[in-house]
């Protein structure tokens, strides 16, 4: 508990004491009204001046309102006793509901507590702590065991295991040595790393990831929208209804029954209906519901950047992937040079320096075959074609590296491969010049992945990539992906998506998962847009809804299942709340009802739904 938790526990115990006390002291009139002021004064003063401020502020009709309206009518018609009690138990209900949302906070907290404090630099023989803010791209930083790592880069020096469960949800420690890539917000578990930043600290994973979670209560769903809108118009409506009952029934027994107005009980009705319709329940235990499901999320490894794409995914019945980094490791290796004059090294030597000022996958690869220190001196007007490949001149040569539409829009007659894999053809001073083979093998839990989104309730699975067919087909059979599209150009993706929007049923949602620049627009354009984190693309990673920290496509399922599991806690708190409530309201308009049940349906009530809301935490068993 925080001060004013504890604060506000110590002002219910004495409110209760006193109330109890007061209770067994025979005593009538002013006396009585005196005492019982105390303990209520004790425990309702910050409602009746929230009340007035929002009666001066011409915003009345909330709960504060309500619970002072209610209490003071009952203390004016001498109900004294339970006057209290509504308010004792009222600021009961809200010291649970402050402490349990206290405590989902905290669990996020303590599972985003990621952000480094500070970042080590060598200087002299000694290590001096730095601003993380403060360390430029390209410098080496120390990072001892024990200690986060504040910025992304490459293991400069050093060999070590990594922490990582705090990003992505994954238990088992990760080993890292000289060259690997390593992501910020990671705990460093046994060796000291020299790292070599590669973003400056803003920029890094463990920046984004606290932004995501920052800005995340900010997309509203269309059920909180729904809540809020309610609770507008409900609010002032039930004090319209708790004036009319109060009034009407009296004036008909006079004038129409000739019978006593009994103003006493129906006012007590009144005050008893003001209680039961309090929306506390409602208005709390819903975006806690949401607030809780993005904290279970977060704790599997996948970030939700609102409550309004928790609910789409929730409702997901398509999917569609992109390959490669994706369904793919990404990770491509030269696995054969074929139908080339040029002696292989040549060829890679061309390829490579080509290819040296592009970052894509394939470049990569190139570049590592040839396995020596690029000379981009050597290289001169590099064109890259979109889809097509690039085209540059190497020591004055002429060099055209890309896939059949290159050559072809070159003119330049190829000779296809039988082999599986990426084909990379080469053109050298205006002839072909043979074409290199590049493999990339298919993630871990890909085709386990697929069959889980089928138990989800998935209709359809769809792949969309830039690779050529035969590629592309053998990768979907493998995976049992249902349909796929391939040879595809950037744009060609998007209208591919846009026309898989149009065969859904509205209520239907498409999802798109993909971690490359390329995949930027269509994530943008797809109902709910699943992003790579780990080695994805920054523009896949800001045009997404969703990210995937540890780049599992496994974790798309597992998502789907928190989604629905929040959503069904969502409903259940909108028909138990409304439900309850409807039923004691129509007891407490026909006088059956009293304080006490008033109570249980606005306390009672609100803190059923604030417990069934905390469950959305709690996700072990959809972890696979």
């Amino acid at each position: 508990m925080n001060k004013k938790q504890k604060k506000m526990l110590i002002r219910i115990v004495i409110a209760a004491v006193l109330v109890v006390a007061f209770s067994l002291i025979p005593m009538k009139g002013y006396v009585k009204f005196v005492l019982f002021m105390i303990p209520y004064l004790v425990i309702g003063y910050d409602i009746l001046k929230k009340a007035g401020k929002g009666i001066l502020n011409r915003q009345m009709f909330d709960e504060n309102f309500l619970m002072a309206v209610a209490t003071i009518g009952a203390i004016l018609l001498g109900d004294y006793k339970e006057g209290v009690a509504v308010m004792l138990f009222y600021q009961i209900g809200e010291l649970f509901q402050s402490y349990a949302v206290g405590k989902s906070r905290r669990n996020i907290s303590e599972l985003m507590d990621i952000r480094p404090d500070y970042a080590n630099i060598e200087q002299d023989g000694k290590l001096e702590q730095v601003d993380p803010d403060e360390v430029e791209i390209g410098s080496v930083i120390v990072v001892q065991p024990g200690e986060k790592v504040p910025i992304d880069g490459i293991v400069a020096e050093g060999t070590s295991t990594l922490n990582t469960s705090a990003l992505t949800g994954e238990s088992v420690p990760q080993d890292v040595h000289c060259g690997d890539e390593i992501i910020s917000g990671c705990i460093n578990m046994t060796g000291v790393l020299k790292i070599r930043t590669t973003k400056e600290f803003g920029e890094s994973t463990v920046s984004r990831i606290l932004d995501l979670v920052e800005n995340a209560s900010s997309q509203k769903s269309k059920s909180e929208n729904f809540i809020s809108k309610f609770a507008k118009y409900y609010t002032p409506a039930v004090c319209y209804g708790a004036v009319a009952l109060a009034v009407l029934p009296p004036l008909v027994r006079i004038l129409f029954m000739g019978l006593s107005p009994e103003w006493g009980d129906w006012i007590y009705r009144a005050l008893t209906f003001l209680v039961i319709s309090c929306p506390c329940a409602l208005v709390i235990s819903i975006p806690l519901s949401f607030f809780a499901g993005i904290g279970g999320a977060s704790k599997a490894g996948v970030l939700v950047k609102g409550s309004n794409y928790l609910e789409t995914l929730s409702q997901t019945k398509y999917v569609v992937f992109d390959k490669t980094g994706t369904m793919t490791q990404g990770v491509f290796e030269v696995s054969g040079v074929h139908h080339n004059e040029l002696e292989d090294a040549k060829l890679l030597e061309y390829a490579a320096l080509a290819e040296c000022s592009s970052s894509h996958p394939i470049s990569k690869s190139l570049q590592k075959a040839y396995g020596k220190n690029i000379d981009r001196s050597r290289v001169t007007e590099i064109e890259e074609i979109s889809g097509n490949g690039v085209t540059a001149k190497v020591d004055g040569i002429a060099v055209a590296v890309g896939n059949e539409k290159l050559m072809e829009k070159l003119g330049i007659a190829y000779r296809s491969c039988s082999h599986v894999g990426t084909v990379v053809h080469m053109a050298v001073d205006g002839r072909y010049a043979g074409h290199i083979l590049i493999s990339d093998t298919v993630k871990p839990h890909a085709k386990q992945a697929i069959k889980e989104l089928k138990k989800c309730g998935v209709k359809k699975t769809i792949m969309l990539t830039g690779d050529r067919k035969n590629v592309a087909d053998y990768v979907a059979k493998d995976l049992g992906i249902q349909e796929v599209y391939s040879e595809l150009l950037p744009g060609d993706k998007v209208s591919k998506v846009e026309e898989l929007l149009g065969r859904k049923t509205e209520k239907e949602k498409l999802a798109f998962v993909g971690d490359g620049i390329n995949d930027a627009p269509v994530l943008s354009r797809a109902d709910i847009g699943i992003a790579m984190g780990a080695m994805g693309s920054d523009a896949a990673i800001e045009a997404a809804d969703i990210v995937l920290m540890d780049d599992d496509p496994l974790k798309i399922a597992t998502a789907i299942r928190i989604a629905r599991k929040c959503m069904h806690i969502v409903y259940e708190n909108i028909y138990f709340a409304i439900g309850i409530k409807l039923i004691c309201l129509l007891l407490g308009a026909l006088g059956i009802a009293n304080m006490w049940m008033a109570i249980f349906a606005d306390v009672g009530v609100m803190v059923i739904a604030v417990v069934n809301a905390i469950r959305a935490l709690f996700v072990k068993k959809y972890e696979m």
